[in-house]
């Protein structure tokens, strides 16, 4: 493990020496490399299928782990986003003179070595190496064994770009070692590696959290709200709620709970009803709800779980500080929405809501690096520092102070 950290540490340092216009030159081959490859990567992704069957996981990780024609092209374009994207790095912060004449500038920089622990989702391999590479980072890769075979073929087609271009196939590395030992041993590896991004469910993201001595940028569960308030235009609130739940209900801005003010539950929730039957989501609620429509209980325990299914809670509350009160206690810091007309009203949300990204008549879905402009993300961070929400080349720099002076002491 300490051989293999010390050369990527080794071959993250030769991304100084490329100028931000060859780093976008090698992303975009990348991404036409990953194109040519459409066939192999499929094939292997279908190993991980058939794996996935045999081992029964559920539908929602199926989904997150399969590939197709579409989805290959899509982390192409991703690839090519990134490319188009302002150089992250060398860019003077800010600037200025001290009372001695120093000049001062302070300038984005790479973080170095960057360890990326995931689950699930093969797309995630080549995003988060584009990333690292368009912002100059090396970058150690631990993907889910449920996805090994698939990973490992988009990470040989990168580095096949970065071996014809004369750079080290290390810049973007597999980590030889996918086990919970290995994985134990890299995220105490301080010495090589400057960060780790951990991002699938909360197991991994409590024993990274408890074990690693290198800085870490949470990726945690999607625990995200929708808040229906008294003010609000129904119509949306129904289209609006149903692309919050339905459209991916694996994603992590998937909502989990439908909350509803008190006043307004009786003449709603009926329609909420119909409009969630249609779409064959399980409801369930809490005795408020169930006076009004017919759902199985929800308890505390469910309004704590990220379901990543076509699973929704409803909550009747209290006005908007009784979605504020559930929020608090409930909620992970992701995304969290209300509609509603009364400027106040959302004033209010915004403000009270300590969240990643909080929505005014908005889906939560939104909360995604593609979505936001950034190309792509590494994940959607639920840290306050030193990143936070969709975290794309931006959170993969941090700064130096550039200090010229001309003869000064102190």
């Amino acid at each position: 493990m300490e051989h293999f950290l010390e050369k990527a540490k080794s071959a993250s340092r030769v991304l100084a020496t490329l100028s931000g216009s060859e780093r976008n030159r090698i992303l975009r081959e990348m991404a036409e490399a990953l194109r040519a490859n459409t066939m192999n990567i499929i094939e292997a992704n279908a190993i991980d299928m058939k794996k996935a069957d045999v081992d029964n996981l559920s539908s929602s990780l199926k989904d997150r782990l399969m590939l197709d024609e579409k989805r290959i092209n899509a982390m192409a374009v991703a690839i090519e986003e990134i490319a188009a994207l302002k150089d992250p790095i060398g860019k003077v912060i800010e600037g200025w003179i001290t009372e001695t004449g120093l000049k001062i500038e302070k300038v984005s920089i790479p973080i170095g070595m960057i360890g990326i622990i995931y689950e699930s989702r093969p797309n995630v391999t080549s995003d988060t190496a584009a990333l690292c590479f368009k912002s100059s980072n090396g970058c150690v890769l631990k993907g889910g064994k449920e996805a090994e075979e698939s990973n490992k073929i988009i990470a040989d087609v990168l580095q096949q770009v970065l071996i014809r271009n004369d750079l080290p196939k290390e810049l973007i590395a597999l980590l030889p070692d996918s086990s919970r030992e290995g994985v134990a041993k890299l995220i105490k590896m301080d010495r090589y590696v400057d960060l780790i991004v951990p991002r699938g469910g909360e197991a991994l993201i409590r024993f990274v959290s408890q074990n690693a001595s290198v800085p870490v940028v949470k990726h945690d569960k999607g625990q995200c709200h929708l808040y229906i308030d008294r003010d609000a235009n129904i119509e949306d609130a129904l289209k609006i709620a149903v692309n919050a739940k339905v459209q991916r209900p694996s994603a992590c801005n998937s909502i989990e709970t439908l909350l509803v003010d008190e006043s307004i539950a009786s003449a709603v929730l009926p329609m909420f009803k119909a409009v969630f039957d249609r779409e064959n989501t399980q409801l369930k609620g809490c005795a408020l709800t169930r006076e009004i429509i017919e759902v199985s209980e929800a308890s505390d325990e469910d309004f704590d779980t990220e379901y990543l299914a076509n699973i929704l809670n409803i909550r009747v509350v209290d006005g908007v500080d009784g979605a504020i009160s559930h929020i608090v206690r409930f909620g992970s810091g992701h995304s969290e929405s209300i509609i509603t007309e009364n400027i106040t009203t959302a004033e209010r949300f915004m403000e009270s809501i300590d969240a990643a990204a909080v929505y005014v008549n908005a889906s939560t879905r939104f909360t995604d690096g593609g979505e936001f402009g950034f190309g792509a993300e590494v994940g959607i961070s639920t840290n306050k520092l030193h990143a936070r929400g969709p975290m794309g080349v931006e959170g993969l720099t941090t700064y130096k102070y550039k200090v010229y002076g001309k003869g000064q002491i102190r």
